[in-house]
C-alpha cells in the first residue's frame, strides 16, 4: 500500500473513531507523540499502527472496538507497554494509559482500578489502611494485564495468584457491548479472564481483594558464585520445610554495580523478622560469607524485588542435580530459580485457568540454553513468544478457554495478544 493510501485509510479511521463518539486524542504517523505512544517496553516490538487512540473512558474503548470492526482493521490494547508483544501494524493501537483511577474500600478490603492503573498507585492507596494487593515485582507494572495473565507476586505463596483474587470485571466484548463478569454474571467469561488474558474482551474496570499485610521482612543478599551448587542443593531440601508466608528465589547474577558473579537470594517474609531469620538460617549457613545486600523490615509497598528477563522458561517439579549442574556452569547468563507452591497450588473452587499450578519451581534464564531438559510448560505472563500461549494451560483448561472464545469472540477479533484461537 502506498504512503498516500495508508494516509487515506488512517484518515478514514480517525473519522470513524470520532463518529463513534471517541473523545480521547488520536495520533497519526508523523504527528507529535505518535512514536512515543506506540512504543512498547519490549524493544523487539516495533508496532506501526495506522492510528494510536488514547482512551479516556469506557465509551472510548467501545468506540475503538466498533470502529476497528466496521473498518476491518486489527486492534491491540496497550496500558503501560509491558504486555505488548504483538505489533498492531495496519490497525488501531488503543491506549488505556490515561485511565488510571484507583479506589480502595478498606472495610471490604477491595480495590477497584481502571485499566491503565499501575501497581504503585494501588500499593500507595492500600498501605494507609494496612492492606496490600497481590502485586508484581515492580511498581510501574500495569495492574490489569499482569492480573489477567495470572499474576505471580511475592505474596503468592501465602494468598495465591493475583487472578485468583479478582471478584468482578467490566469487559467490552468483541461486538462493542459492555458486560459485567463475576461469579454470578457471565461466570464463564469470569472464569476465562482470570488467567486467559485479553482474549475475550477489553477489561475497563477490575475489582480484587486486598490482604492485611503492612510490613514484611525482605531484601536481596549476595554470596560467592563458587557456592552456587551447594546453595541450590540445600535450597531444594529447605524449600520443602518452610511456611507459605516465606517466598524466595535464588538468582545467579552479578553483585550490583560490579562485574563480580554472585548468588543472590531474594527473600520476602510476611511475618516478624526474628522468625524470618530463624527460618532462613539453614539456607544462609551453607552460603558462606555475605558479599552484599541486606534483609530488613519494611512496608510491603516499598519491597521492590525485581525480576529476570525470560528467554528460557520452564517449570520444575523437583530441582534435579542435572539442572543444577547445567545452570551453575553458565558463565554469563542470569538464572532465576523461584519457589512456587503454597496457595498457588491450592486455589479455592472456581479458580481461573492458570496452568501448571502444581509446579514446585520456575526456572527463568535470560538467554536460550542448549542441553537443558525442558518440560515445555510456560506461564503466559512470562511468554516471550505469544504464539506459544497454548503451552501455558492444561488440556482441559485450554479446551474450555476455546469454548469461551467461541462464545464471546468467534471470529478471533482480539488476536494481537497471547492468542487462544476459537
Amino acid at each position: 500500500m502506498s504512503t498516500q493510501a495508508i494516509a487515506a485509510v488512517a484518515s478514514d479511521l480517525v473519522a470513524g473513531l470520532l463518529g463513534a463518539g471517541f473523545n480521547g486524542a488520536v495520533r497519526l504517523p508523523g504527528e507529535p507523540e505518535y512514536d512515543e505512544q506506540r512504543r512498547s517496553v519490549i524493544p523487539s516490538v516495533d508496532s506501526r499502527p495506522l492510528v494510536v487512540a488514547e482512551a479516556l473512558g469506557r465509551t472510548d474503548v467501545q468506540a475503538a472496538v466498533r470502529t476497528a470492526r466496521e473498518y476491518g482493521v486489527p486492534i491491540a490494547v496497550q496500558a503501560t507497554g509491558h504486555g505488548t508483544r504483538v505489533p498492531a501494524d495496519g490497525g488501531i493501537l488503543l491506549k488505556t494509559t490515561q485511565m488510571t483511577g484507583v479506589l480502595v474500600d478498606p472495610e471490604r478490603r477491595i480495590a477497584k482500578v481502571a485499566p491503565g492503573a499501575r501497581w504503585g498507585a494501588v500499593l500507595d492507596a492500600a498501605r494507609q489502611f494496612g492492606l496490600a494487593p497481590l502485586s508484581g515485582s515492580h511498581r510501574d507494572v500495569g495492574v490489569t494485564g499482569y492480573t489477567l495473565g495470572g499474576g505471580v507476586g511475592w505474596l503468592a505463596r501465602k494468598y495465591g495468584f493475583a487472578a485468583d483474587s479478582v471478584i468482578r470485571a467490566e469487559v467490552v466484548t468483541a461486538d462493542g457491548r459492555t458486560v459485567t463478569a463475576s461469579a454470578e454474571q457471565h461466570p464463564d467469561l469470569f472464569w476465562a479472564i482470570r488467567g486467559g488474558t485479553g482474549n475475550f474482551g477489553i477489561v475497563t474496570s477490575l475489582e480484587f481483594r486486598l490482604y492485611p499485610v503492612r510490613e514484611v521482612h525482605a531484601g536481596i543478599v549476595y554470596y560467592g558464585i563458587d557456592r552456587a551448587a551447594a546453595i541450590l542443593r540445600r535450597y531444594r531440601d529447605w524449600t520443602a520445610t518452610i511456611p507459605n508466608e516465606l517466598s524466595t528465589a535464588v538468582v545467579l547474577t552479578r553483585v550490583p554495580g560490579t562485574e563480580q558473579r554472585a548468588v543472590a537470594i531474594k527473600v520476602l517474609y510476611a511475618g516478624p523478622a526474628e522468625l524470618a531469620e530463624h527460618l532462613l538460617k539453614p539456607l544462609f549457613e551453607i552460603a558462606g560469607p555475605r558479599l552484599a545486600g541486606e534483609l530488613k523490615t519494611i512496608e510491603y509497598a516499598d519491597a521492590a524485588m525485581g525480576g529476570t528477563p525470560a528467554r528460557h522458561l520452564d517449570f520444575l517439579d523437583t530441582l534435579t542435580d542435572e539442572v543444577i549442574d547445567v545452570v551453575t556452569e553458565l558463565e554469563d547468563a542470569m538464572v532465576e530459580i523461584r519457589h512456587w507452591g503454597g496457595a498457588m497450588a491450592h486455589p479455592g473452587p472456581g479458580a481461573g485457568p492458570i496452568g501448571h499450578r502444581e509446579a514446585s519451581y520456575s526456572l527463568i534464564i535470560d538467554r536460550e540454553v542448549v542441553g537443558l531438559p525442558n518440560s515445555g510448560r510456560t506461564f503466559v505472563n512470562f511468554l516471550g513468544d505469544p504464539g506459544r500461549a497454548d503451552t501455558a494451560y492444561g488440556a482441559a483448561d485450554l479446551e474450555r478457554l476455546r469454548e469461551v472464545k467461541r462464545a464471546y469472540d468467534p471470529t478471533n477479533f482480539f488476536h494481537l495478544n497471547a492468542n487462544i484461537r476459537p
